[in-house]
């Protein structure tokens, strides 16, 4: 028996009189370890002590894992070991998946660490926790370990009862919930119940190492399938708040719904300004009026008056303190969960026709090349001259020799001089826009019309016209100019940021577009420019839609922040929020700033105040730079919470629309590729599905990520994204938002053309001999050649098909706060990170995971 480490080991008389065989202290393998600088192996550890005898090789084993108990060392999934102190403590958020595992997502950024389904039986999606990184994966992922699990933030389920007499199991709707959580009946709730309905859970024990997570039912929702129930679900899972506490309307119940008088003195008075209103026809707030003028010496003057919400809103009030835990408006089809109560949001706040309101208004000066050369912003008070919609402008305006437009010409008749110089601006600001080398796809959004019974009648394409885009770049006007604004005064402020693309999905967007025969100019940083001139070469392809959906997959998600980087998407190297404080707190927290500067007695050009104006200290300005990057997270949060919801009630529906389309056959374009299969997006309905790879014409598939394409390995057959096909509806999944497709045919109008064959492929098929192989090999010695491999392509993915994310650009349920131009540049963004690019070698079977169904509209 060696014992060479005893003579270093300054505990080893001690370990010697403890045990008849004695093992190195604890004190020398923690110095051992330390020396080591990295995990270890049990194996490794007794070769480098010199340590062969079995007995005290299982010693150390044993007393490696005690350490690993009581906290001073960790081992991960290898059964490495390695210093507990020398491992960063990492928190997070845990980010759930379907599937079982999941990710915690760093609270100071970087790379999301991997959770094993072991590691997620603690915790529930959402919770807050310390984990350790303890190596990587066999995907080569960080991998994390609970170490603490800091805040359990799911108190509440929505899920499907499984069981009888009160007891079971709940299913959580939440797609990110994998565990299923025991029911514990309570006789005294008086709450009946039974097997498969829809209940509300309340958790009385979370989920731990040794704990299956517990609850009692405390509200029951019904029947899955009853019209509504899809909103009702999706704003519990996502812990949307809804219901107004009493301390918000007790604070607003003195609120009359008129103006006070008091309110409307100073501020500059437009009330004979001819601003109007351009919204949709089922608007019910309207937060922006617009009016244009043209000057004598040329250009234009623009004036956008917001609804002056921070009036009302007051900072640390119960209404302000409920604004900014809901953070934004959620807008699902048909149905609205408002920031603000209806009293001010349809009320006070709402710019209505021929009545006086409190506004903050923008006026700017616009030179005849489209370019800002100045800008002013005051409180005032104003009378909204009309209530139009895009359809009726749309109309007057380009459509003045048709019937109905002159109708529309002679009932406005005021309006309309006004409505063709906001035209006219709208075609020089377009001009500039494609000079600036803004982003501008011709994308479709849809929109689901419903029957009486709130099922889904139809889906039709929603067509923005001049009147939508003619808003659309006053708004941006206003936005920019008060992001100029807030940064030449240095305030702490929230700006909307969107940064360019990230080295690693630009070089899958090139290898992409290199198999097209397209590029993407600009190097390793692509200008907006850049972009926007590959969007022009490809605008009468077919596939134009497919392409610009995986351009814009390559850019990033915006954000807000007070750090001013720019819009990378809009071309603006200043950029933030301030035409919707209605609906979004990231705005009024910018109409704070406004206030706070105009208040503030400061002598500029860019503020205007009346006659006799009167400072209010009440309104300066409270926030620190801290305080705002808090808020920033938050309500980037509260967007992205929205932005799930809506899309998983959109796909919801789509799916218990195609219940009655199985059988049915359609066309439909490949809009997203992944080593399990091809999404097919519908044409005629803008619903997603899935052709699983086991359903393709026999062969087996590889996966080719980079250039987003399926392989036949025998007949080198080939799917790729942009391919038309005619599939039929194979089968729906309602609980897990998956519709199944089966393919019927390769339309011919973009045909897939087979791909290189190996000579690896050759030789094994007998069409060379070795010979030739050899031949090959020496004349093309000292090239760089590409062997068509058989290994499948490693995927940068987060692992598995993530439940509602799409990315199609037809459809967008996300942003529904946000412009056009906005939405076109963000959701597919977010979209990007749904779908896997999982590969697999060879499939004999369906996995679990499948489809999802895709993205939907949500009103503007």
């Amino acid at each position: 028996m060696n014992k060479e480490w005893m003579d270093k080991d300054p505990a080893a008389q001690r370990e010697a009189q403890n045990y008849e065989n004695p093992v190195p202290s604890r004190e020398y393998l923690l110095d051992f370890l330390l020396q080591w600088g990295k995990p270890i192996t049990h194996p490794r550890v007794c070769q480098e002590l010199n340590i062969h005898d079995e007995d005290s090789v299982e010693g150390v084993s044993r007393r490696l894992k005690a350490m690993c108990r009581d906290g001073q060392l960790m081992s991960n999934r290898k059964n490495e070991f390695c210093l507990l102190r020398k491992m960063d403590l990492i928190p997070g958020r845990v980010i759930g998946h379907r599937d079982g595992f999941g990710f915690v997502q760093p609270d100071k950024g970087g790379d999301d660490l991997f959770l094993s389904p072991r590691q997620m039986r603690q915790v529930f999606d959402g919770d807050r926790v310390v984990v350790q990184e303890v190596g990587k994966d066999q995907r080569g992922r960080r991998e994390g370990k609970i170490i603490e699990v800091l805040e359990h933030n799911t108190h509440k389920l929505v899920g499907r009862f499984k069981g009888e007499n009160g007891f079971g199991n709940l299913q959580p709707e939440n797609q990110r919930i994998a565990q299923q959580v025991m029911v514990i009946a309570d006789p005294d709730s008086g709450l009946k119940y039974e097997n498969d309905q829809l209940v509300i859970l309340e958790i009385t024990q979370q989920p731990g190492k040794r704990n299956m997570p517990q609850g009692k039912v405390v509200e029951v929702l019904g029947d899955h399938m009853a019209p509504g129930m899809e909103i009702t679900v999706a704003i519990h899972n996502y812990g949307i708040p809804e219901e107004w506490p009493e301390a918000v309307k007790q604070e607003i119940g003195d609120l009359k719904p008129e103006v006070e008088e008091s309110a409307k003195t100073n501020r500059i008075d437009l009330r004979d300004l001819p601003l109007v209103t351009i919204d949709g026809e089922d608007a019910r707030d309207f937060d922006d009026a617009v009016y244009a003028e043209r000057k004598r010496s040329g250009g234009w003057r623009l004036w956008v008056a917001i609804a002056d919400v921070s009036w009302y809103v007051r900072p640390g009030t119960e209404l302000d303190m409920e604004a900014h835990k809901r953070g934004n408006s959620v807008y699902f089809p048909e149905f609205v969960v408002p920031m603000l109560p209806e009293l001010l949001s349809n009320g006070l706040c709402s710019l209505n026709p021929n009545v006086d309101r409190l506004a903050m208004v923008c006026e700017m000066t616009i030179s005849d090349a489209g370019n800002m050369s100045g800008y002013q912003f005051y409180e005032a008070v104003i009378q909204s001259k009309a209530r139009l919609t895009y359809t009726k402008v749309g109309k007057i305006l380009t459509e003045a020799d048709t019937e109905e437009g002159h109708q529309l010409r002679q009932e406005y008749a005021e309006q309309v001089p006004h409505l063709e110089t906001l035209h006219s601006l709208y075609d020089t600001l377009r001009r500039t826009r494609e000079i600036r080398g803004a982003m501008d796809f011709d994308t479709t959004e849809s929109r689901i019309v419903f029957s009486d019974q709130r099922k889904i009648e139809k889906i039709v394409p929603v067509v923005r016209n001049d009147a939508h885009k003619l808003i659309e770049e006053c708004m941006l006007c206003a936005n920019v100019a008060t992001a100029r604004f807030l940064s030449a005064a240095e305030i702490p402020t929230l700006y909307r940021v969107h940064d360019g693309p990230k080295p690693a999905r630009l070089e899958n967007l090139r290898a992409y577009l290199a198999e097209l025969g397209l590029n993407l100019s600009g190097g390793e940083d692509p200008e907006p420019t850049d972009y926007q001139q590959l969007a022009e070469w490809i605008k009468d392809r077919p596939d134009r839609h497919i392409i610009q959906t995986m351009m814009l997959r390559s850019m990033a998600q915006a954000v807000y922040t007070p750090e001013n980087n720019g819009h990378f998407g809009l071309a603006y190297s200043a950029y933030t929020h301030f035409t919707s404080p209605i609906r979004r707190y990231p705005d009024l927290l910018v109409h704070r700033a406004i206030r706070a500067l105009i208040h503030s007695g400061a002598q500029k050009r860019s503020i205007k105040r009346p006659d006799n104006f009167v400072l209010n200290p009440d309104f300066a300005y409270r926030y620190n730079t801290e305080q705002v990057i808090q808020l920033g997270e938050h309500c980037s949060m509260t967007e992205r919470r929205a932005d799930d919801a809506t899309r998983d009630v959109v796909s919801w529906l789509k799916c218990e629309f195609m219940q009655n389309h199985v059988g049915s056959e359609f066309d439909g374009v490949v809009s997203a590729v992944t080593g399990f299969g091809l999404f097919v997006e519908l044409e005629s309905v803008f619903i997603e599905g899935l052709i699983h790879i086991t359903g393709l014409p026999s062969d087996y598939y590889q996966f080719d990520a980079a250039k987003q394409r399926l392989v036949g390995e025998r007949t080198r057959k080939v799917f790729k994204l942009g391919d038309r096909l005619r599939v039929l509806v194979a089968g729906v999944n309602l609980d897990d938002r998956k519709i199944d497709f089966e393919l019927v045919e390769v339309l011919d109008t973009r045909k897939s053309k087979a791909a290189p064959v190996s000579k690896r492929q050759l030789l094994a098929e007998g069409k060379i001999g070795p010979s030739d192989e050899k031949r090959s090999s020496r004349s093309n010695s000292g090239r760089s050649t590409t062997r068509n491999s058989s290994k499948k392509p490693k995927s940068s993915a987060k692992g598995g098909a993530k439940s509602g994310a799409k990315g199609a650009t037809k459809s967008k349920p996300s942003g529904a706060n946000l412009s056009a131009a906005e939405r076109e540049v963000t959701s597919v963004a977010k979209g990007a990170k749904g779908k896997s690019n999982k590969a697999r070698k060879r499939v004999a079977k369906k996995p679990k995971s499948r489809s999802s169904a895709g993205n939907g509209p949500a009103k503007r």
